[in-house]
């Protein structure tokens, strides 16, 4: 299977822009980059501030449960017990099979050099620029595709209307929705093709619109497209199975101020189906080769606050799968929750910047100097070989 080399849009996708871009829908956006070897890389930003401190809870710190009395798990509880110390949630319980299998680690107490107004907007902005400060332009994952190692035949596409931040910069990319409400049947598109055969932009345009569309239905066979977690999951598993080496989407629904146990375990679900979703669809020996890396702007406060859920805060969790990494991990350098060991006496101190989380990864799939990750990948930041990231 091929794609074309231009900007790809599936048939519905590129003429709700053509047509009706005020309409266009709102959809999780996926990414996409090829490029020569079989290494996989794939991110999954996790927008809303995740709370790491739910997910993968540190019962055996003294303090947690005092923090946390309504949102504080055992493994008497219902916690599933990973190292002694730190526990995974219920709701996650998906996720134990990749653990077991040594395909699984999780990254505690990292954040961005993000700190202090702990806005969505700047904190996921600095995320996907991968910069020290708010100055960076382009995307990370954008500037690492003109510094991978015999990437000249590099390009990315973007599932949705429009391209993330983190995919945005000079390298060639591509843009493509995996669903729309502009389905349009044979007659209307033989018109659309009749009505523009004269202009050769548009004509080409189309042409390479409806190749695509049947691509992507070939990936979903006879089951119904959609923009849910799963689907997108199934179409980045499929594109990475045929010449894309990089994906990258996000998932919502983190912000969890009220009512957080309901709400965390909806968005854990989803988390989860993604991971178990791209494993299945990438088949056993993609995944080999593959790693996914789950981040997100910051974390949430150490306390849980009066409404049953917890406010922005700053040290986060990273999530690491695939079947390259050696998994079964909880990495980083845990802080402690101690008030005197607390940021501001709020939120878990960060000991690890997120970036060299995403540099190890990048390092170890692709190859990447450590000179080009920090000069051009990650303005700033730290890393060599060294990194206690490799050893995940």
């Amino acid at each position: 299977m091929t794609f074309p080399e231009s900007i790809l849009l599936s048939r519905r996708g590129f003429l709700a822009g053509a047509c009706c871009a005020a309409a266009a829908p709102v959809l999780t956006p996926v990414t996409f980059a090829a490029m020569p070897g079989d290494n996989r890389f794939v991110t999954i930003i996790l927008r809303g501030a995740m709370d790491g401190l739910d997910l993968v809870q540190p019962y055996a710190d003294p303090a947690y449960q005092a923090l946390r009395p309504k949102l504080a798990l055992t493994p008497d509880t219902g916690l599933l017990d990973l190292d002694g110390f730190f526990g995974l949630n219920p709701a996650a319980s998906a996720l134990m099979p990749l653990w077991q299998a040594g395909e699984l680690s999780f990254v505690h107490a990292v954040s961005t050099p993000y700190r202090n107004q702990r806005s969505h907007f700047d904190g996921q902005d600095m995320l996907e620029t991968g910069g020290n400060d708010k100055s960076e332009r382009t995307g990370w994952l954008n500037r690492a595709l003109a510094v991978i190692p015999r990437s000249a035949s590099r390009k990315a596409i973007d599932i949705n209307t429009s391209m993330e931040l983190i995919l945005t910069g000079p390298n060639e990319a591509d843009s493509w929705s995996s669903q729309s409400n502009f389905a349009l049947a044979e007659d209307e598109i033989a018109f659309l093709d009749r009505l523009y055969a004269g202009d050769e932009t548009f004509a080409k345009a189309m042409q390479e619109a409806k190749m695509t569309d049947m691509a992507a239905d070939s990936l979903y066979g006879d089951a119904r497209r959609g923009a849910g977690i799963a689907d997108m999951a199934r179409l980045a598993g499929g594109m990475l199975r045929e010449e894309y080496r990089i994906a990258s989407f996000s998932i919502n629904g983190w912000d969890t101020h009220v009512g957080q146990r309901t709400q965390f375990k909806k968005a854990v679900g989803d988390l989860s189906t993604a991971f178990t979703t791209l494993k299945e669809a990438l088949g056993d020996e993609a995944w080999k080769k593959t790693v996914v890396l789950a981040m997100t702007e910051f974390g949430r406060t150490a306390r849980e606050n009066g409404t049953n859920g917890t406010d922005h805060g700053t040290g986060g969790l990273a999530i690491v799968a695939g079947g390259t990494i050696s998994g079964g991990k909880v990495l980083g350098q845990w802080p402690g929750l101690a008030d005197d060991k607390l940021l501001e006496q709020r939120d878990l101190m960060p000991t690890g910047d997120v970036r060299e989380v995403a540099a190890a990864m990048l390092y170890r799939q692709f190859g990447i100097k450590p000179g080009n990750l920090t000069a051009k990948v990650f303005p700033g930041l730290t890393f060599n070989e060294s990194s206690v990231y490799l050893k995940g």
